[in-house]
C-alpha cells in the first residue's frame, strides 16, 4: 500500500520498489503526484526530497492546468472528432439496419436509427475505434517483438482514465487506452513500445530508460507530443 506525503495542499503518493533512484512524477490531467523510491527509503527522507522539488511540482501543475482539453462530446451533426491525429466532422445518417460507421477524408458518419440517443452513439463509435485499433496493434506488436526480444501473450483495449497503457509483465500482456485511436499512429507505436519494454523491466528504472534509448531513441519527443495534445473531456492520467 502506498504512503501519503502531505505538503500543505499538495498530496504525494509514495511507493517503494526495487529501483536505484527516486522517480517523482506529476501526472496529467489533474496533477496527481507519485513518488517511487528505492526499497528501504524512510518516509522522512522521501518527504525531504519532495520538499526540495516543490517548485518543480507547482510548475508542472500549472502547465497541466493550461493544457488544452476537449469539450464533452455530444455526438451531434458536424461535431469535431479526431482520428489518427486528424480532425473529422461527425455526420448522422438515418438507417433501419444495424448501426455502423463509415469514413471519408473529411467525415466520420454514424449510420443508425433516428431515435438513437447520444449514449448509444458513443458506444457505436467506441466499438468502431476498437476495431480500427485491432487492425493496427497486432502488426506493431509483431514488429517490435523480435527487436526487443520479448513475447506478448495478448493485448487488451479499454477506456482508461489515468494512463495511456499498462503492462502485466508476469502474464506477458499489455493494455492500451482506446483514446489512442485519436492520436497520430506514431504515438500509438511509442506507447506499445513503452509497454513492451516493461516486459523486460517492470519499473521506470535507469535500465528501462536505457532500453528505450537503445530501441526507440525519439521516445522523449513522442512522450512530449502525447502530453501536449488536447486531453479528452474525462482525462487520462
Amino acid at each position: 500500500m502506498a504512503d501519503v506525503i502531505q505538503l500543505g495542499d499538495i498530496q504525494i503518493l509514495m511507493e517503494l520498489k526495487a529501483i536505484k533512484n527516486v522517480h517523482l512524477t506529476v501526472h496529467p490531467p489533474d496533477g496527481l503526484i507519485s513518488l517511487v523510491a528505492p526499497l528501504g527509503t524512510r518516509l522522512d527522507v522521501a518527504r525531504a526530497y519532495a520538499i526540495s522539488r516543490l517548485g518543480w511540482i507547482r510548475q508542472q501543475q500549472l502547465a497541466l492546468g493550461a493544457q488544452a482539453r476537449e469539450t464533452p462530446r455530444q455526438y451531434v451533426e458536424r461535431e469535431s472528432h479526431y482520428l489518427w491525429g486528424r480532425r473529422h466532422l461527425l455526420r448522422l445518417e438515418a438507417s433501419d439496419s444495424k448501426a455502423f460507421v463509415s469514413l471519408d477524408h473529411k467525415h466520420i458518419t454514424l449510420h443508425l436509427r433516428p431515435d438513437t440517443d447520444a449514449l448509444k452513439r458513443a458506444e457505436v463509435l467506441h466499438e468502431w475505434h476498437k476495431g480500427l485499433l485491432h487492425a493496427v496493434v497486432p502488426g506493431l506488436i509483431g514488429k517490435w517483438q523480435p527487436l526487443l526480444g520479448v513475447q506478448v501473450t495478448g493485448y487488451f483495449l479499454q477506456r482508461m482514465k489515468t494512463k495511456w497503457g499498462s503492462c502485466n509483465h508476469i502474464a506477458g500482456h499489455i493494455r492500451l487506452n482506446t483514446e489512442l485511436v485519436k492520436k497520430p499512429k506514431d504515438l500509438l507505436e511509442y506507447v506499445i513500445v513503452h509497454e513492451m519494454a516493461h516486459l523486460l523491466e517492470p519499473t521506470h528504472s535507469d535500465r528501462f530508460v536505457a532500453l528505450l534509448d537503445a530501441h526507440y531513441p525519439t521516445w522523449r519527443d513522442a512522450r512530449a507530443e502525447l502530453n501536449e495534445l488536447p486531453l479528452t473531456a474525462t482525462g487520462w492520467r
